[in-house]
């Protein structure tokens, strides 16, 4: 008896009988996609962690030795050993400005004995666990920075280098999750006579601590949380604290005597600034608290984006790049739980890359994103809303899960949010003061603990 095959594009065997023809396929499994994660902040290891999980072909690429990206406190401003910018913007005295469980990563546990709203060492030394239990750190290649990101018949070529030895490599990937964030390069206002001011100018993202402003005459600029927060550790011990802004929010809280509000700063003197009132104040040290710009150097018009300081245009569900839809912007969105969003998004990436679901149409995502930009336009406010979610952040939960077919963010974040809110408009002291514990997905509920006092926290 002859068995005779025929062997068709190494995928299917076909076998034939001589007097009798009997026929069986063999299908080898479908070749899987590889993915190149760009960074090895909370965007990139909670990718490793899902695409490790579906068991996907991946590689995190990470400029630094570290995982954790911003979260991670280095003393140093400027540039590191190697040569590369200092990217974390993390200072000493922060804590988390959200409640702990609006911080945690899906399918680990946020430590019990941690407080409510926790320091930046707790919360790194979290990040490190989770790095840890899940066994990311394999899957890294750390000290490589990524230098260009092309789009090459139908790949993703990516050429990156050992900060350390100079040695270049380059992978060619399926999709791309950028996961490198935007919060490293400083927003500059660029206010005329910066040149003639004898003082000191930094932007908050080389603020570490306060005690080099001790008795000295300090202009915070900015409202939004990192100016609240550094104006209100600044002015623990310099001279006086000025605050230019020319936010509409209302704060409540009652300000030390030596906070001082200013509206906006018209022009810069030797040694102060006048503001648009027409007033004037003799300064010795200015913090921009102005946030970030959107910096993606990396990525060419390959990517068929386009890229502004304060947005990146067009991305469906706020990360979706919708002229190249196997590209992956990660935490993109603003105002928002970001932690459990940058989460939700990761499992809806690696659902995408798996080929577990598929996206609309590409008319039907410029549509979605369309309706944004519209409403964006409608309201007067500049294009950089396009990444505020906002009151729209449990909607947006919920439509990436049904879509892709994940694990939804509970609506009791959101409602947490949402309180949280409200209570840093009341007092900016106190605000982390309150405690919170999660009933369900939908109810939770708070008490206040008065740090003054060892019972327990009261409703």
């Amino acid at each position: 008896m002859k068995l005779k095959c025929l062997f068709v594009c190494a995928s299917v065997i076909s076998c034939s009988l001589l007097g009798g023809v009997v026929s069986f396929t063999f299908k080898a499994e479908p070749q899987k996609p590889r993915v190149c994660v760009i960074g090895a902040g909370i965007a990139g290891l909670t990718s490793a962690h899902y695409l490790k999980e579906e068991g996907l072909n991946f590689t995190v690429l990470e400029a630094t030795q570290y995982v954790g990206g911003t979260w991670r406190y280095d003393p140093r401003v400027g540039t590191d050993e190697f040569g590369q910018p200092i990217h974390t913007s993390m200072y000493k005295h922060l804590r988390t400005n959200l409640p702990k469980q609006a911080m945690e990563l899906s399918g680990f546990p946020i430590p019990k004995e941690y407080p409510s709203f926790p320091s930046w060492k707790l919360f790194y030394e979290y990040l490190k666990s989770y790095a840890k239990h899940f066994q990311l750190e394999e899957h890294i290649k750390f000290s490589h920075l990524v230098e260009s990101v092309k789009r090459v018949e139908n790949a993703w070529k990516v050429k990156h280098k050992n900060v350390k030895t100079g040695e270049q490599f380059e992978e060619v990937c399926d999709f791309i999750f950028v996961a490198t964030g935007h919060h490293s390069k400083p927003n500059m206002p660029n206010i005329p006579g910066e040149e003639l001011f004898k003082g000191t100018i930094i932007h908050s993202h080389d603020f570490r601590e306060p005690d080099s402003y001790k008795g000295r005459r300090v202009m915070i600029v900015g409202s939004g949380p990192s100016g609240m927060d550094i104006g209100l550790d600044v002015a623990d011990v310099s001279k006086t604290l000025f605050h230019s802004t020319h936010s509409k929010v209302t704060f409540r809280t009652p300000f030390p005597d030596n906070f001082i509000k200013k509206p906006d700063v018209k022009r810069f003197t030797e040694n102060g600034a006048y503001f648009s009132d027409g007033s004037f104040e003799e300064l010795d040290d200015v913090i921009y608290c102005t946030g970030f710009q959107y910096s993606y150097p990396f990525l060419d018009e390959s990517s068929g984006l386009t890229f502004a300081p304060r947005y990146v245009i067009p991305l469906y569900h706020y990360m979706v790049n919708i002229n190249q839809p196997t590209m992956i912007m990660m935490g993109m969105v603003v105002r928002a739980c970001l932690v459990a969003a940058i989460d939700a998004q990761a499992r809806y990436a690696t659902a995408l890359a798996k080929g577990n679901f598929s996206l609309p149409s590409k008319e039907k995502m410029l549509a979605e994103w369309q309706t944004r930009a519209d409403l964006v336009k409608s309201r007067g406010r500049p294009m950089s809303d396009i990444h505020l979610l906002a009151e729209r952040e449990d909607e947006y939960y919920a439509a990436i899960a049904k879509e892709s077919g994940t694990s939804r963010v509970p609506p009791v974040l959101f409602k947490m949010r949402t309180l949280d809110t409200a209570a840093k408009l009341d007092n900016l002291y106190t605000y982390r003061n309150y405690v919170y514990n999660v009933i369900d997905e939908n109810t939770f509920t708070r008490c206040y603990q008065d740090p003054r006092e060892s019972r327990s926290c009261t409703p």
